[in-house]
């Protein structure tokens, strides 16, 4: 009896240990957690991925694709017990940063995960530099557990091909294009002054990753648009001359401009003199005018008494002899 009580006094210790003592658990603040049970995770009813804003980037052919269910998040805290029969994924949703030319399969491809190799539109093999910055999204667990096997693999793999057709066939907007740029005409340098407008396009073409593979990307930093070694020099020729021919149109450009500010100062300064003297003018004819309308005899006057003012004034003085 005393061997059967041990026995069962055993089992009933390890069970306590194995399913309940074990079935406790945490989750961290910088986590996220999903239970299943019998490999079914809970839902939130009948909601799906389609209902909420993360799907407003999917195309029309692709909502039914990636139409994926709400599951109930664990938040942060504890302590939670599970049953043996159910299971708790855990993910930890802190921002991570990579470089973008980091191959989750293959660590030493695209030399070692630091440069990323593209063909220009021109033909010039590129190498590009640069982070990405993501996160698992807590509003599409299900999709980063579940959905695909791989997430970060599906979306290195998204992101590269987005950026390597946007690199091939990028074109300088037509508000920005001017003289200088067409002298250029080289799609590197194109690349290199619109590095922020080439940021946030990937940005936009990137923003249903998080409907697609539970994961959004905060943002994607390119730093470097680097030519071959071979090309370097005449590239380097090219932008001299383009600097040149940038200076020598602005200063003319700076001189045509003194020019006509100083032609209209002319013009401003010659008019203000001749109404200086037509006004005296204008004034002596109303004068005149206001005279003649007093009376016959008023003009006269005036006539004379300028007349004898005039004598004052003279040193010599003249008269016809009659």
């Amino acid at each position: 009896m005393t061997i059967i009580a041990g026995m069962i006094f055993g089992f009933i210790a390890w069970f306590l240990v194995r399913y309940l003592v074990a079935g406790i658990f945490t989750v961290d603040q910088n986590e996220r957690a999903v239970k299943t049970s019998f490999g079914r995770a809970e839902r939130v009813g009948n909601a799906t991925t389609l209902e909420s804003p993360i799907a407003e980037g999917l195309e029309a052919d692709e909502r039914e694709r990636y139409r994926y269910p709400q599951v109930c998040v664990i938040p942060p805290g504890g302590p939670y017990f599970k049953w043996p029969w159910e299971r708790v994924f855990k993910v930890n949703i802190a921002t991570q940063t990579v470089s973008m030319a980091f191959d989750p399969e293959d660590p030493q491809a695209n030399f070692g995960g630091t440069r990323l190799n593209a063909v220009t539109k021109d033909q010039l093999d590129t190498g590009l530099t640069g982070q990405i910055r993501y996160r698992v999204s807590e509003r599409n667990l299900y999709a980063y557990l579940f959905g695909v096997k791989r997430p970060i693999v599906h979306v290195m793999g998204y992101f590269i091909s987005v950026l390597r057709e946007r690199i091939a066939n990028f074109e300088v907007p037509k508000n920005e294009a001017d003289i200088a740029s067409a002298i250029a005409g080289v799609s590197i340098n194109d690349l290199r002054k619109n590095l922020s407008s080439l940021n946030e396009h990937m940005e936009r073409e990137c923003r249903s990753a998080e409907a697609r593979y539970g994961i959004m990307l905060d943002a994607s930093l390119i730093t470097g648009i680097d030519p071959p070694n071979e090309v370097e020099s005449a590239l380097a020729a090219i932008n001299t001359a383009h600097n040149q021919v940038s200076s020598d149109i602005s200063l003319a450009q700076a001189h045509a401009d003194q020019k006509i500010v100083q032609s209209k100062r002319a013009v401003e300064i010659e008019t203000l003199n001749a109404q200086a003297e037509v006004e005296p003018l204008l004034a002596l004819a109303e004068t005149l005018g206001a005279l003649k309308a007093s009376g016959p005899d008023a003009l006269e006057s005036y006539r004379r008494n300028v007349r004898l003012k005039l004598y004052s004034q003279a040193s010599q003085v003249i008269l016809e002899d009659e």
